[in-house]
């Protein structure tokens, strides 16, 4: 397979009349969807638009996805850029991006020429109803090959530059074979997207349906702030696989989502993105006892995940859930400060990944290109690229990799080197307390503790007191009523900063 457009064309022809997306109240088939992903294709090749970015500026949901694949068919690549991002930080993504074309909505399509001033802005809906030229279609795809780009998602970047990773057909194709084949995703499941189309967790839903006939199913955003509704809409849908972010889930858990009811077709629960906090952890089990739960580890720029943990039932995590081992066609091993591997458990060491599942690199910035995808130390024979994450990781006894926090969350207080996570660990397995976490204030040399739950903060600093020495306790402790989250479930530590 060269091109994840097979995905949809296999599916479309084994499953035509079969419900391939579903937003809440609209729905398409499998070869309706075809047709206009076709046609959105047909009309942007007839401006020859190969091998460019095409920004897609308009909310999650079927029109998206028709604007993703339909830019595929004419050649290009596409980049999802959320109308809910201050339009100074879209102009900075723009900078980046220089997408020449813009596909956005109806509602949108003023805004859009705003904020992409000099770019050729079409609307979904005319696209959709473009005449589809098959000729023309065949010629680009003979053209392309698997190393083409496929997508570039935008991540924070040090300068204050977002930063624009660029992922290939075969990266993507390659990880989804051995993704949907690992965790049994087929053609009878319902996966339920969580992710922004932005963020790349939603890849795995995206293709997985796609490439194996499943149906995907978008839950609505505003339903995240109504866990109870949430629950419903789950249930009603149908739903068997869940592909989230931790704190999506924590958010059902910390609200007692569960205990209103249970999403009894849900078969598979894959968590990512953050520490999942055991507690939380627990609960779902309880409720959903039968289904299989997997913790998966990656950033951006190896295509999703490089590793995963199959949860054992009769396993006590308490003391932390395994990233586990690396995904078929992937190597991800520990390297020390003078890049020598480490093999033995209970040394940490930065987190590297090799293998097709990386990406094609940073857009422009051959400087971050250089710093991040850099020849493998351990192979001076021939080229040989690796990631290194900027993780810290650590084999258990077991030889089961360990997350252990970012490089750049350990501190120095007090003449002490202290791993934030740490802090989060001891402050999360206290009883009352649903979520937390920990920032560092360089300017005031102070650790600060946030936290949701019903204890109090002086019986809070009580029992931190009984299992970390007195360096480790944050200095200003705040109760809240939620954590906040930044646009891609995670908790955002920014907004704490603000606070």
């Amino acid at each position: 397979m060269i091109n994840i457009l097979e995905y949809l064309e296999n599916s479309a022809e084994k499953h035509p009349d079969k419900i391939a997306v579903e937003e809440q109240s609209l729905v398409i088939t499998y070869a309706d969807f075809l047709k206009s992903c076709k046609s959105v294709g047909s009309e942007l090749a007839r401006n020859a638009v190969n091998k460019e970015p095409i920004a897609v500026y308009m909310e999650k949901g079927i029109d998206a996805l028709c604007a993703f694949f339909g830019g595929v068919y004419a050649g290009a690549f596409y980049s999802h850029i959320s109308p809910e991002l201050p339009p100074a930080r879209i102009k900075q993504m723009q900078s980046v991006l220089g997408a020449g074309t813009v596909i956005t909505s109806a509602e949108l399509y003023s805004k859009a020429e705003e904020l992409f001033p000099g770019a050729a802005v079409y609307r979904i809906d005319a696209l959709k109803n473009s005449q589809i030229d098959n000729s023309l279609l065949s010629e680009i795809r003979e053209k392309s090959i698997d190393v083409d780009p496929l997508y570039l998602n935008f991540t924070s970047g040090t300068t204050g530059v977002p930063k624009g990773i660029v992922v290939s057909h075969r990266s993507v194709i390659d990880f989804i074979h051995y993704f949907t084949d690992i965790f049994q995703i087929r053609e009878n499941d319902v996966l339920a997207n969580q992710a922004p189309f932005d963020f790349d967790v939603s890849v795995k839903d995206i293709y997985s349906a796609i490439s194996t006939g499943a149906k995907l199913v978008i839950v609505p955003r505003e339903l995240f702030s109504i866990p109870q509704k949430l629950i419903d809409y789950l249930c009603e849908k149908g739903i068997t696989t869940m592909i989230w972010a931790v704190s999506a889930l924590c958010l059902i858990s910390a609200f007692h989502g569960l205990e209103y009811r249970v999403p009894e077709t849900v078969k598979k629960v894959l968590f990512s993105g953050e520490t999942m906090p055991y507690k939380h952890l627990q609960n779902w089990k309880k409720h959903l006892p039968e289904a299989q739960f997997v913790n998966l580890y990656g950033p951006t720029e190896i295509t999703c995940n490089c590793t995963y943990h199959i949860l054992d039932t009769g396993r006590d995590y308490e003391n932390g859930i395994p990233i586990g081992k690396p995904f078929p066609n992937e190597d991800v091993f520990l390297l020390n400060e003078n890049d020598e591997r480490i093999t033995q458990p209970g040394v940490t060491g930065e987190i590297v990944v090799r293998g097709t599942a990386l990406a094609l690199g940073y857009y422009y910035q051959r400087d971050e290109n250089e710093k991040r995808f850099t020849e493998n130390p351990l192979n001076p024979a021939f080229h040989d690229t690796i990631y290194r994450t900027g993780d810290s990781g650590c084999y258990n006894p077991e030889h089961e990799l360990m997350f252990c926090g970012r490089k750049d969350h350990q501190i120095k207080h007090m003449g002490h080197r202290i791993e934030l996570d740490e802090i989060e660990k001891g402050i999360s397995a206290i009883h009352g307390v649903e979520r937390c976490a920990c920032i560092f204030d360089k300017e005031k040399s102070r650790l600060k503790g946030f936290y949701v739950g019903t204890i109090d903060k002086t019986a809070l600093i009580a029992e931190l007191k009984k299992n970390l020495p007195v360096f480790m306790i944050p200095g200003y402790i705040r109760k809240l009523e939620m954590l906040p989250l930044n646009k891609n479930g995670k908790i955002d530590r920014n907004a704490l900063s603000a606070l």
